[in-house]
């Protein structure tokens, strides 16, 4: 089958592998109907996330039709419509019963590389490096789906495949961070990241009772469906101060919660933005911070900053005394899927949560380069690339 594949630094190829097959009895085939580009596939491409490997197929975000079940599977048959959360989780360790689903202790069959990273492993991603489990990602026909009775879950008949898709990632990774911020009625809250999971971000926080929500962003098209689609204020960074802004949208406190929805790759304005790059450029660090340290100075004092962004490992200038003297609560997660997505597909079923303005541009397989390309530049007004294994 063909499939978009990973083949070097800024590389992307599209090439036959083999078709999946079942390995445990708790798996599914799962025969994609669409699979979305990420930000954070970006930092696979740009080389900046360890152990991939030419060959390795892309994609996380992604939904499709159950083409095959195992025999230990109770909750999915031949033919059902589901979405799948990117990360796999084994629902029966004591981080997937407390409901932290990325933090699962044994859905990473390399555990040793995290490990040396970060101190402990965490669960598995699809498509995501050999770091994170080496799964075969979701830019192709099919995929092969462990964990399946608690990763993938059944779409209403209501809700579109268009809309369905970006149950898989985007909207719970914006769940997971306004939820685990401490989101609340009355709450002033600054997102960082105009991009499909700072737009989920924003949209779960107005549902959560935020009384303002502001997002950040410097493109216009991704600002204007902010407003239109999300229902929540902008503010450009090259055109304002947006700490100052910020400060005055929330009584001259700043906000009570900052999200940052950007990751290892932030821009910003100026001479910082050149400093970050060169250091990451030169493996001095592995991340660009900038939306990390502006949310943390523009925290009101006794707030929370999060973190949605993928960051791999060490930044240079954090601001850790304006941490510990403004009293800030400092978080950060991968997606916690599991947990939130029925509740965003009961949501998307009463159109609370639309997310199909985010797919911008829909491509077959073969167009898989020069949709990341297209993603990576921001062509033509690219939010999000969508590959249609079946077109």
């Amino acid at each position: 089958m063909k499939a978009v594949t990973w083949r070097g630094v800024n590389e992307i190829g599209v090439e036959d592998v083999p078709e999946p097959t079942i390995l445990n009895e708790h798996d599914i085939i799962v025969e994609v109907g669409l699979s979305a580009t990420c930000g954070s596939d970006l930092h696979l491409v740009g080389g900046y996330i360890p152990a991939m490997r030419a060959g390795d197929v892309l994609g996380h975000e992604f939904m499709g039709t159950v083409a095959e079940i195992g025999a230990g599977v109770r909750k999915h048959h031949v033919g059902d419509r589901v979405v799948v959360v990117s990360f796999t989780s084994c629902g029966q360790c004591w981080y997937c019963k407390q409901g932290l689903w990325s933090l699962c202790d044994n859905g990473n069959p390399n555990p040793g590389i995290t490990e040396a990273l970060w101190g402990q492993a965490i669960g598995g991603c699809y498509g995501y490096s050999h770091a994170l489990g080496g799964y075969a990602g979701s830019h192709a026909a099919f995929i092969r789906v462990p964990y399946a009775d608690q990763g993938a879950f059944t779409i209403p008949d209501g809700v579109s495949d268009e809309r369905a898709l970006f149950a898989s990632d985007a909207a719970p990774t914006g769940w997971t961070g306004a939820h685990q911020a401490g989101v609340g009625p009355g709450d002033v809250v600054a997102v960082w990241g105009a991009g499909g999971v700072g737009q989920m971000a924003a949209r779960a926080a107005l549902l959560m009772g935020a009384d303002r929500v502001v997002v950040i962003d410097r493109f216009d098209n991704r600002l204007e469906q902010v407003r239109t689609h999300i229902g929540a204020e902008t503010l450009d960074y090259e055109d304002v101060d947006v700490a100052a802004e910020l400060r005055e949208m929330s009584g001259g406190r700043g906000p009570d919660v900052c999200i940052e929805a950007v990751g290892m790759e932030a821009h910003t304005p100026g001479a910082q933005h050149v400093y970050d790059q060169v250091k990451q450029q030169m493996r001095l660090q592995t991340d660009r911070p900038a939306a990390v340290r502006d949310a943390i100075y523009a925290c009101r004092k006794g707030g929370t900053v999060f973190t949605l962004g993928v960051f791999a490992g060490l930044v240079d200038k954090f601001p850790l005394g304006a941490v510990m003297n403004k009293g800030l609560t400092l978080r950060g997660a991968q997606q916690h899927g599991h947990r939130y997505i029925p509740e965003i597909l009961e949501r998307m079923s009463r159109d609370e949560v639309t997310t199909e303005h985010l797919a911008t541009h829909v491509m077959s397989i073969d167009e898989g380069p020069k949709g990341y390309q297209m993603f990576k530049d921001k062509e033509d007004g690219c939010v999000r690339a969508v590959f249609r294994p079946a077109s």
